[in-house]
């Protein structure tokens, strides 16, 4: 525990780590505020003709703007930087001369980037919430089939669709905390987990990968589409979750392996 404690210590105290919280913390009200003030709406996106009918849109229209960018973004800002850091200030020696082992650094950084990314995803689905319930408050949220669902249901409904997010975010961490270990470079454990999801919506877009873009990681984030339905689906969530904990073992087995053994001397 004192482990995890100083390295939630030293994540609060890194300025991109409190930038991305405040991005989470305030972009859904400023959002909010923006569609308030316009005439027209983003008819385009999914819930975005519904925000000032319902406030439970604006929460999953900022669902699936952050599934697709923001969310592989903000968690890569922590695990992509969290090993990388400690090579980047040449501090590898004296973390692991204080009667720690590299396994227990190894959990103790992994622990951190896990809770950092939660905190994020949670305090952006609450914001969301709260902002758009203050730009329309409680009423029936219009779904996906056309017909309106009761404010009681569909909070519910809004808040599983977040949820549904977090394990397809796991598995972007363990990929930015895998790329931070192998690359030994804070750069590439940030921005290389970006790219390599904006690839895979590329690819998904395209349709070139067919049925083979189930095990993206990337399509798991679209999931809770089904929820919002008058026949709901549950199996894209549940194939999304197991695809997800297929990339989190594949990340944090060799990232694990590599950092027990590298010569840090």
């Amino acid at each position: 525990m004192t482990l995890l404690r100083l390295e939630l210590l030293r994540l609060r105290a890194q300025p991109r780590v409190r930038v991305a919280f405040a991005i989470c913390l305030l972009g859904p009200p400023l959002l909010g505020l923006v569609l308030s003030a316009q005439a027209g709406l983003p008819r385009d996106t999914l819930f975005g003709r519904h925000v000032k009918e319902s406030g439970l849109a604006l929460p999953l229209l900022v669902l699936g703007f952050a599934g697709t960018w923001a969310l592989p973004l903000v968690t890569s800002i922590v695990a992509g930087d969290i090993f990388a850091t400690e090579d980047g200030h040449g501090t590898w020696q004296s973390l692991l001369t204080r009667s720690r082992t590299r396994a227990e650094v190894f959990t103790a950084k992994l622990q951190a980037a896990v809770l950092a990314s939660l905190t994020l995803l949670a305090v952006t689905a609450g914001s969301s919430l709260v902002a758009g319930l203050a730009l329309a408050g409680d009423q029936p949220l219009t779904g996906l089939s056309g017909t309106q669902i009761g404010a009681g249901r569909a909070t519910g409904l809004v808040l599983l669709s977040w949820a549904s997010e977090l394990v397809p975010l796991l598995g972007f961490t363990a990929l930015a905390v895998l790329l931070s270990i192998a690359t030994r470079s804070s750069l590439a454990g940030v921005g290389g987990p970006l790219l390599i999801g904006l690839l895979m919506q590329l690819l998904s877009l395209l349709g070139a990968l067919g049925s083979a873009a189930n095990a993206l990681l990337t399509t798991p984030f679209a999931a809770w589409h089904g929820l919002v339905r008058d026949d709901p689906y549950y199996g894209p969530l549940w194939q999304g979750a197991l695809v997800s904990l297929v990339w989190v073992v594949g990340c944090l087995v060799p990232a694990r392996r590599i950092l027990l053994a590298r010569d840090i001397t």
